[in-house]
């Protein structure tokens, strides 16, 4: 065998590996799916169970239960006495640090989110998305369904609930003495189901907080959060656009989080957004944190982005005609060329480190 032929037998072996790799993580994905949502993994968490303990617990069958048990141990999610012969007898148990991954969303380990995110929110659309590769044409948000939101919510609510006022307070200190005063207001563009809207009103007391979004199944959901969070009165929300000329004006802080990416027009965005602003206020956006420049291979985060960019983003931003088709991995000089383009004359990265995410000032 030359050696070119040699390389080609070796670099086919490595990707035939590498993708076997990923469909191993695929079909084990789904398997963590079914366990979240049919609550398997919750009633676990309470205690160990053999098959039949745990479908008399959640309510499914037990040769099923028994099965994905089997099936959860074998992939070391849970431990199990693997010396016991007899399969009814077996007794399953979620270890600790593995129960608060996949059952606390409040864990900075949670991953519950990204498990329903592409198996619940995304596979559903690929039929429609292969047409949408053909056509040009996009693929709209409401048809990635209430799964999607779900695991969107979860991506970011601890990075709102314990990360947010923290990094505004450190970075910004202006802004962070002005929504600590009297009469500090705050507008929430594209906030989606309410958790950014809801940590900034509980960071600032002092402050109202006005949320805006297109999707009206977000905003009844934000509503119910509000409610729930006892922040009603200082909170509101409404299926508004940025641009309506009512909002003009009023706004110390204007926020658009993990969300212009996916926006068809950006810079009208960003305009409409610069319009809102009352004297001496500022824009902050939380954006992907991808590289400067194109790379290839690139790092597990970016390639993390680009898929849910082919899968969801990109055709989310192109159903409008006239469509920037920005996609996930907007870098930062794409967000400094929008933002100029919109009006603003500075444009600042704020120094704070998150693994996926990154904020800018805009003044």
């Amino acid at each position: 065998m030359t050696t070119d032929a040699q390389d080609t037998a070796g670099s086919a072996r490595a990707l035939s590996v590498r993708l076997f790799t990923a469909g191993l993580g695929a079909a084990e994905l789904m398997t963590a799916y079914l366990g979240l949502r049919l609550g398997l993994y919750e009633e676990l968490a309470k205690g160990p169970a053999t098959a039949e303990d745990l479908a008399r617990r959640a309510g499914v069958d037990a040769r099923y239960a028994r099965e994905w048990l089997e099936q959860q141990a074998a992939a070391g999610i849970l431990t199990t006495d693997e010396g016991e012969p007899d399969a009814a007898r077996r007794v399953f148990t979620l270890p600790a640090g593995h129960a608060e991954a996949l059952t606390d969303p409040d864990s900075p380990y949670s991953i519950a989110p990204l498990v329903v995110l592409p198996v619940g929110g995304l596979s559903a659309v690929l039929p429609r998305l292969a047409d949408a590769f053909r056509t040009g044409q996009g693929v709209p948000y409401s048809a990635y369904g209430s799964q999607l939101r779900g695991g969107q919510e979860g991506l970011n609510k601890s990075v709102f609930r314990h990360q947010l006022a923290g990094w505004i307070a450190a970075t910004l200190p202006e802004v962070h003495a002005s929504l600590s005063a009297d009469g500090g207001r705050i507008a929430d563009v594209a906030c989606g189901t309410g958790w950014s809207s809801i940590a900034l009103a509980q960071a600032y007391p002092r402050a109202r907080v006005h949320g805006l979004d297109l999707d009206e199944a977000s905003v009844a959901d934000a509503r119910q959060h509000a409610r729930r969070a006892g922040l009603d009165e200082r909170v509101d929300f409404a299926v508004r656009d940025a641009a309506d000329p009512a909002l003009a004006g009023r706004f110390d802080l204007v926020c658009v989080f993990d969300a212009l990416h996916d926006m068809a027009r950006p810079v009208r965005v960003l305009a409409a957004c610069r319009a809102l602003l009352a004297d001496g206020g500022s824009v902050l956006l939380m954006e992907p944190n991808v590289g400067e420049r194109f790379r290839a291979p690139a790092p597990e985060t970016e390639r993390y982005q680009y898929a849910v960019s082919v899968l969801h983003c990109l055709p989310v931003g192109r159903t409008d005609a006239d469509s920037a088709a920005t996609g996930t991995v907007m870098r930062p000089g794409t967000v400094r060329a929008y933002a100029r383009a919109a009006g603003f004359r500075e444009v600042r990265i704020l120094p704070v480190r998150h693994t996926f995410h990154r904020l800018y000032h805009l003044r």
